[in-house]
């Protein structure tokens, strides 16, 4: 039997307990997606020195847009990734899936690693790391489709939230294990050391932890949701045309269920480092530290979210985030200084309540769609949201600052948040739905 297999009996033991095999395949698909949002992650957290190394000198602004640029360009490849690598996964199967796009993932953060700099190449640095962006980019448009149906679909029936929790685990995971690289090897190297070789090192241990995420996922089955829906021939030969056709709906309600979770998440998780130290002048490396220690407080909460999701169900609890940062947005942002503690609170607040939205997104989207069209439909939806909301919220948030309009940062992040709040209240409780 595969290891995703999540066939319900209808018991009261099937609802509470995962077996062996599910809790195998939870595992490898955690660690696997772990290990790729490494690579990702690294960029963010290592931006202002690629600005230096990768673009002319002489305006540090200037150059620090221009790698953000090229970070949001990156979200411009996620759609395009998402609708052939989620295609992909719904026709050949979520191992497939997963095993390309971390490779991928891999590949372009060697490159990114071994690139030289605009002062030795010239222009061929900044179109090096704009392709390895790209490709970047378009594996990581699949990934999210593959591994959270790969993992939804590995669960006991109530346990669905639980076990997608862990593809947000995995993520967060992730960006933990950069922010440790970052914090390592900003506390430990001066400036020189750090920007003539330390960031490499940092690329090119992610990309070795690339290569033991595609060993792990080399070595799972696929899940009976996918094997059931192949065996009977429900695979679809174009999954993108079925599930625009066929799901209009779901795939709209993907979208604003995005929306406040991928702008908040990208401004709390992955840039208020950077963020921090360009409005308060806190150092890189404290905020660094403020941000792995919140990420490990986030990482380590995150399954009990999803149990909680499994129990009181997905609406109140997403509910719950989104009308957190409606109500706590203008204070958290307003009590930004530069110095630690306010900076750890305003993280670790915002993370708590992006739990809400972290632990249910895998399951929710995942429950909105039947498996043969199933990575296609988180995938690419999904992918759209967060090329629009998530990979501009960086440049948006340095262009404020640059404009003297920081002030104004929370009313951005209000207003998203107030969309998806709409759409949480609206939208079918799915707890209880039958699930294959």
């Amino acid at each position: 039997m595969p290891t995703g297999s999540q066939r319900d009996d209808g018991s009261a033991g099937a609802r509470a307990r995962l077996s062996g095999a599910q809790r195998k395949a939870i595992v490898a698909g955690t660690i696997g997606n772990t290990v790729e949002w490494v690579d990702w992650a690294l960029y963010s957290i290592f931006a202002k020195i690629i600005a230096d190394e990768f673009f002319p000198k002489g305006n540090g602004a200037v150059a620090l847009l221009s790698t953000l640029a090229v970070f949001a360009v990156g979200f411009v490849m996620r759609p395009i990734g998402a609708a052939v690598l989620g295609a992909y996964a719904d026709r050949r199967g979520r191992k497939k899936g997963m095993t390309l796009t971390v490779a991928l993932m891999a590949g372009a953060g060697f490159i990114i690693a071994i690139t030289p700099s605009y002062e030795q190449i010239g222009m061929f640095s900044p179109l090096l790391l704009l392709v390895a962006r790209l490709v970047q980019g378009f594996s990581a448009g699949g990934e999210f489709g593959s591994s959270s149906a790969f993992l939804v679909e590995s669960a006991a029936r109530g346990r669905r939230a639980f076990a997608g929790s862990w593809q947000q685990v995995s993520v967060a995971g992730g960006v933990l294990i950069a922010s440790l690289l970052g914090t390592f090897t900003t506390s430990v190297l001066s400036d020189g050391a750090l920007h003539s070789w330390g960031w490499r090192i940092a690329f090119i241990f992610g990309g070795l932890l690339g290569l033991v995420g595609l060993w792990l996922r080399v070595s799972v089955e696929d899940t009976e949701s996918f094997t059931q829906a192949q065996d009977s021939g429900r695979t679809r030969t174009n999954p993108v045309k079925a599930m625009f056709v066929e799901h209009p709906a779901a795939t709209l309600r993907v979208v604003g269920i995005t929306i406040a979770g991928t702008l908040t998440y990208y401004i709390w998780v992955n840039y208020l480092p950077t963020y921090a130290n360009l409005t308060t002048g806190i150092p890189l490396r404290t905020a660094l530290l403020s941000q792995t220690l919140c990420l490990v407080v986030f990482v380590v909460a995150l399954p009990f979210a999803g149990m909680l999701s499994d129990r009181l169900g997905r609406k109140p609890t997403m509910a719950g985030f989104a009308a957190g940062f409606v109500v706590l947005a203008w204070p958290l942002l307003h009590l930004l200084d530069d110095n630690f503690i306010s900076l750890f609170l305003v993280q670790l607040v915002g993370m708590l309540l992006i739990l809400g939205y972290s632990a249910n997104c895998a399951v929710i989207m995942a429950e909105q769609f039947p498996p043969e069209v199933r990575a296609t439909g988180i995938a690419l939806p999904y992918a759209l949201a967060v090329a629009v909301f998530g990979g501009t919220a960086p440049y948006i948030t340095t262009w404020m600052h640059e404009s003297g309009h920081s002030d104004l940062l929370w009313v951005y992040v209000c207003a998203a948040s107030l969309i998806s709040l709409v759409v949480y209240l609206t939208m079918p409780e799915t707890k209880d739905k039958e699930f294959n």
